[in-house]
This record gives structure tokens, C-alpha cells and sequence, in this order.
């Protein structure tokens, strides 16, 4: 979708207003405004004026108690003006804000340009079924050149990680997951770095190695890198993103009536990562940031790790595999340990890592746990509910590690029937000494059914989250 600026409206318009708004601002005659004045007395949200040359829209805003909570209805309503614009086969709009919420412009394009969001790769009918509406335009007091900008990257770069997720596996395996990351880094301005099973081989990444044997296809680790000439940030901000592109449980194989129906969609912290590092390089930030994405599927064909084996892991730790569905925090505490050697500020990893998060929080919010600062978890719930991509926090006390020591080994992969989202959490921070916060997105990653500005399919929740958060860091 492209955006633009102009000075003056024109074409097909929206009209945002407020309870203080006087229509005559909308250039509606007196009939016009007649109706327009019924219908919100009505509760109609959004009304509409056909005047024949174009189309005229009204959205009426009302006040949350909470300023995200505002934030959030208007992004809804975009949403549903989206619906409305495509049913009606426009294939532009303007948007004029009246109201007196100086952001209603940006929120209400934002969930507007989400909503118009479709992933027809692989429909045969795409034509027919592309949405209409191609283009938004601004009034010079509805945004800045900088807000533009902005919403501009950051839709992008969701629509990118959507891209990502939604793609199955007989097109994006890891090593194809690598090239689209180089892709990405190319268009957005990124170094990327693709490393291939030999150099993974060599480094002794056992986490990645044992869940790759049971495929014929090799494993990737994608090193991806923005550093600005002056940058606020003394060590750098490594991202790392779970990439098993499709994960059948291994030898432990997903037993439950459509457990695998989704499973392409086990790589969505990859794309997170990348949709963010995207973001990060358009807009420049001034942060040195690394993304790290470990690549494979999880399958039990070939010479496939079993439960009961025993690996080392990158680090030297060994750990008793007794489930190989268990598979995410392998391939993570590889590329955590990794992360060492950049002696980072703060590591935030993401991963669609456990069933038992998605359970607790269905796709409602993010499970996260951590040991960074008292400071930057509060920035982080903070920017979660502006982005209204919600963060709960559990936490990481000793019992949940007593919960995986092994008799044989020095850790075992699962911690037992309960308290699953956090014994994960304690296997990985075991590959850890520095801040850090893991996010498990299991539950928010990809819907059954679409949502408001939220599609069937690849959602990249989180996204939106780093970038509000790497765009305040420091401030």
C-alpha cells in the first residue's frame, strides 16, 4: 500500500471527528449533515455519503478511559473502513482529521493498512480476489513527513513477516528462509550473513545438528547486522528468532487431531526478527541491533535424534533429549550462546516455543520472562499495550530449574506435565549471562480465523512491539 501526503482533499475522503467536531468543516450540505447527525445518534461508528463524484466517510471517535485503549478502537475502526472500502471497490482514499486526538490519522491508517493485508501467492484466482484499495492520502495536518514515514516501514515490515510465516515448507526451507533474509537485508539496508550446515558443523551448534538429522535438507544460521555510523547504545541489542520452518514433532510425533496443520508457522520468531531488523534499517535507528535466526525443520526421517539421546550442546552443556518435540529451545540456546560473544546490552528472543503458553494466554497476549532491568521490562509492557500487543510476564524462580536437571545429563529438554512456558524459559536462560527477556509467541503467531486488523494466518505479533520499543530505547 502506498501513502502519501497532499495538501488539500480530494477524491474519495474520511473524515475523522469527535463529539466537538462541527460538520460544517466536512463541506457536507445540510441534508448531508442531517443524516450524518442521525446516524451516530443511532450508534453508527462509521457513515457513509455517496456523492456520486466520490465518497465521503465519516468516523466518529470516542474516548477509552485509557489513551491505548483509544488507540486500539480507532486502529479497529480502520479496520472496518477497510472492509467497507473494498466492498464498495475504491481504490483510494484521503483521510482528513478533525478530531481532537492529533494521532487518529496515523491509528486509524495503521489498523486500516494492516486489515489490508492478503497473502494470494498461491491462489489462482489472486486477480479477482485482490483487494481494490491501493493507495492512502494524507491532509498536511493529519501527519508529519517523520509519522509517515514511519507507519509507512512498520507496515511494511509486518507484511513482510506475514509473508514469511504464511509460506509453507515446500518453499521456504531454512536454506530458502536464508536467501529471503538476504532479501529483506538488501531492500531494508542490512548486512546478513548466511551460514551453511559445514560452518555449523564446525562450530558445534548440537542443538540445531541433532534436530536437523532427521531431515535431507540442511540447517541455516542467519547473522543479521545494523550498525549505524553513531549509535546510543554501548553493546549492541541482539535479536534472535526460532526458525524451525516446520515442525512435525520429530520422533515424538504430534499426536493430536490437526497439531500439524500449522506447523509451517513454527518459524515466526524468524520472522518477527527479521520484520523488525527491517524496520530498524529503514528507519535508521540510531542502535547498533543483531538478529540471529537458527534455521531447520524438525522431522524423524533419517538418521533422526531420539528420546533418550544425549547432546552437546554449542556451549559444552549436555542435555537429555526425552522429548524431541522439545525442539525450539535446542536450536535458541545455540544461537543464545552465540549471542555471548557480541557482549550485548540486551538479547530479546522470540519463538512460538510452547503449547503450554498458548493455553494460558490463547492468542489474547505474549508470554514473556527474563532478567533484564526492573526498567526495560516496564518499557516493554509499556510499548505492548500502545502497540496493543500485550505482554505477561512469569517468572523464572529456582523450582522451575530443579524441574529440568537430568539424572544422566547436565539438563534434560522438558521439565514434566506442568509449568511447561517456564521450564523452557529456565532451559534457555541456562545459555544465558546477560539481560535478556524471552517471548514466547505460540499463542499470538497465526490465527485460524482473521480479527479485526489481524488476518487469517501469519499475524507477526511483535513486531510493532520492538519497534515502538527500539525506537524509545534510551529515552
Amino acid at each position: 500500500m502506498f501513502f502519501k501526503i497532499q495538501k488539500a482533499p480530494k477524491g474519495n475522503i474520511v473524515y475523522i471527528i469527535d463529539a466537538k467536531t462541527s460538520l460544517t468543516d466536512t463541506g457536507l450540505s445540510k441534508e448531508e449533515q442531517a443524516y450524518v447527525t442521525q446516524q451516530f445518534k443511532n450508534e453508527v461508528k462509521i457513515c457513509s455519503v455517496n456523492q456520486y463524484t466520490h465518497h465521503v466517510y465519516l468516523v466518529m471517535l470516542t474516548a477509552k478511559p485509557e489513551e491505548w485503549q483509544t488507540a486500539e478502537l480507532i486502529r479497529k475502526q480502520g479496520a472496518s473502513l477497510c472492509t467497507l472500502l473494498n466492498q464498495q471497490k475504491l481504490t483510494d482514499i484521503h483521510i482528513h482529521n478533525l478530531s481532537g486526538n492529533k494521532r487518529a490519522a496515523y491509528l486509524l491508517a495503521e489498523g486500516l493498512s494492516l486489515a489490508n493485508y492478503q497473502f494470494l501467492k498461491y491462489k489462482s484466482t489472486a486477480k479477482k480476489l485482490t483487494h481494490s484499495l491501493q493507495d492512502l492520502f494524507f491532509s498536511t495536518q493529519s501527519i508529519t513527513v517523520k509519522e509517515l514515514n514511519e507507519l509507512q516501514t512498520i507496515v511494511d515490515a509486518v507484511c513482510r513477516a506475514r509473508d514469511l510465516i504464511n509460506e509453507p515448507l515446500q518453499y521456504l526451507t531454512a536454506e530458502q528462509l536464508g536467501k529471503e533474509l538476504q532479501n529483506m537485508g538488501k531492500t531494508g539496508g542490512f548486512k546478513v550473513q548466511v551460514l551453511g550446515k559445514a560452518k555449523i558443523e564446525q562450530m558445534k551448534m548440537g542443538g540445531i545438528l541433532a534436530v536437523n538429522a532427521g531431515s535431507v535438507l540442511p540447517p541455516t544460521f542467519t547473522i543479521m547486522e545494523h550498525r549505524p555510523q553513531k549509535f546510543i547504545n554501548k553493546a549492541p541489542i541482539v535479536l534472535v528468532g526460532k526458525g524451525i520452518v516446520y515442525d512435525t514433532g520429530g520422533l515424538s510425533l504430534k499426536p493430536t487431531p490437526n497439531s500439524m496443520d500449522r506447523m509451517k508457522s513454527d518459524m515466526s520468531g524468524a520472522a518477527v526478527v527479521a520484520g523488525i531488523m527491517y524496520a530498524v534499517a529503514m528507519l535508521d535507528l540510531p542502535l547498533h541491533v543483531i538478529g540471529l535466526v537458527p534455521a531447520t525443520e524438525n522431522r524423524p526421517g533419517e538418521n533422526a535424534y531420539v528420546p533418550g539421546d544425549v547432546i552437546t550442546m554449542y556451549d559444552g552443556t549436555t542435555v537429555e533429549v526425552l522429548n524431541t518435540d522439545a525442539e525450539g529451545r535446542l536450536v535458541l540456546a545455540d544461537a543464545l550462546h552465540y549471542a555471548k560473544k557480541f557482549r550485548p546490552e540486551l538479547v530479546l528472543d522470540f519463538a512460538t516455543l510452547t503449547g503450554a503458553a498458548a493455553n494460558a494466554f490463547g492468542d489474547v497476549a505474549i508470554c514473556a520472562m527474563g532478567t533484564a532491568s526492573p526498567a526495560t521490562k516496564d518499557k516493554i509492557r509499556t510499548c505492548g499495550l500502545n502497540q496493543f500487543e500485550k505482554v505477561v510476564e512469569l517468572p523464572l524462580w529456582e523450582e522451575y530449574g530443579n524441574m529440568i536437571k537430568s539424572d544422566i545429563a547436565d539438563l534434560k529438554n522438558i521439565g514434566g506435565p506442568v509449568g511447561g512456558a517456564i521450564t523452557a524459559g529456565k532451559f534457555l536462560e541456562h545459555f544465558t549471562d546477560f539481560p535478556w527477556m524471552h517471548f514466547d509467541i505460540a499463542g499470538v503467531s497465526h490465527h485460524i480465523s482473521g480479527k479485526d486488523y489481524r488476518p487469517t494466518g501469519g499475524v507477526a505479533m511483535g513486531v510493532r512491539l520492538m519497534i515502538d520499543f527500539l525506537i524509545n530505547f534510551g529515552k
